[in-house]
């Protein structure tokens, strides 16, 4: 039973699905520190009444070893809600396509229970597995004792944030790269990156198998790295009339919804002018036996995506419309480098490359990274009349 009054809250655990309300009471029962749930209940039901916020983000604290680790969270209300006076979110560094054991989940809880509020969050928009609510005296032994078994703090802070990817080809048959296996070589390549913050901002690199973007790549990673393929769909004509006698509306469902017009429908066979397609997977992903990608696989480079914390929101720049992505990736990571090394250089404190590409334009970006321009790099019609001609664009 909460030591406070919640009516506001209590609605939010009436209906059909799980409730975070409801969770929270269950943690003031049964974790080490319950205190610190109730006065998490009560200065909610506070901040439901006033409608304001309680919450003061309080920068990185550090812990022995990692720069990066773990997020300060505290109340600005701590006399009244002492339990919640610190409140600091740690984050482990998940495993790729976020694949757990029962018996890694039953040992991660234990020790959250042990050192923490017991509340968790599966996952945080970065990836990490998210634990909520601590205190400054307990991350030291929190930090030792996820070390001993095997896990890592997640990133934050100024730093490369931890990677992730889907569940790529360990469960999906529309992957077209391994994104897993990628996920986790660029992880243990940029272990100094993420540990040891020195970068301008924020720096995330998400992998997703294939244009269905499961993990959002496009839309909230710096760096987003898309399964694609190049030449022709395959197309199984005798799956396609499969199709079509269990009642698919093939003309209506498939053809009509291609973002490019770029199929056709016509005695019962698909048809499709592969150079005017863009690789969106929406016919593929609607007849998944009748529609395969290409056999050459690879993946798109993109750049620049990210959430409205500073400025506006941003979605990611066609960069390279297509790299092998085969074992051990030193393409992929010199070329990240590059792209790392110029935001660095010339990127003011808070400024993520999208941003620092918008301001100083994508020319001298794809200069400083050795990407040649390519039509697929466009973005959008020019609004400029203006061209300036560079002194080696003369010579040319």
């Amino acid at each position: 039973m909460s030591k406070y009054k919640t009516p506001m809250l209590d609605e939010l655990e009436k209906g059909p699905w799980p409730s975070f309300v409801t969770e929270i009471k269950k943690a003031s029962q049964s974790s080490s520190m319950p205190q610190m749930a109730d006065d998490e209940l009560g200065q909610v039901e506070k901040s439901y009444t006033t409608k304001r916020g309680y919450w003061k983000h309080g920068g990185i604290v550090g812990v022995l070893g990692y720069g990066g680790g773990v997020i300060g969270r505290y109340s600005s209300l701590p006399e009244e809600f002492p339990g919640v006076a610190h409140f600091h979110t740690v984050r482990l560094n998940q495993p790729s396509g976020f694949f757990y054991t029962a018996e890694a989940l039953k040992m991660i809880c234990d020790i959250w229970d042990k050192y923490g509020s017991g509340l968790t969050n599966l996952h945080g928009s970065t990836g990490d597995l998210v634990l909520l609510g601590t205190t400054t005296d307990k991350l030291e032994a929190i930090f030792a004792e996820y070390s001993s078994r095997g896990w890592d703090l997640g990133s934050s802070g100024s730093a490369m944030r931890t990677p992730s990817c889907c569940v790529g080809k360990a469960r999906c048959e529309w992957a077209n790269i391994d994104s897993m296996d990628i996920c986790n070589s660029l992880t243990q390549h940029f272990q100094d990156e993420m540990h040891r913050p020195s970068f301008p901002y924020k720096f995330k690199i998400k992998v997703s198998g294939c244009a269905c973007d499961c993990v959002a790549a496009i839309a909230r990673a710096d760096c987003s790295i898309i399964g694609t393929w190049k030449g022709a769909i395959q197309i199984d004509q005798a799956e396609v009339k499969n199709y079509a006698d269990a009642g698919m509306d093939i003309q209506k469902e498939i053809i009509e919804m291609c973002p490019t017009d770029c199929m056709s429908y016509e005695g019962g066979k698909i048809k499709i002018a592969d150079a005017d397609c863009n690789r969106c997977m929406h016919c593929i992903a609607k007849m998944t036996k009748a529609l395969k990608p290409g056999k050459e696989k690879g993946a798109t480079i993109l750049i620049g995506s990210k959430a409205p914390i500073v400025v506006g929101s941003l979605l990611s720049w066609v960069v390279v419309p297509f790299i092998k992505c085969e074992a051990p990736y030193d393409e992929l990571k010199d070329m990240i480098g590059s792209i790392i090394e110029w935001w660095d250089d010339n990127a003011k404190p808070r400024e993520r490359i999208g941003e620092l590409i918008e301001v100083k334009g994508m020319r001298p970006f794809l200069e400083a990274i050795g990407v040649e321009p390519q039509p697929q790099q466009v973005y959008e019609p020019r609004k400029d009349p203006f061209f300036f001609w560079s002194e080696s664009d003369l010579e040319k």
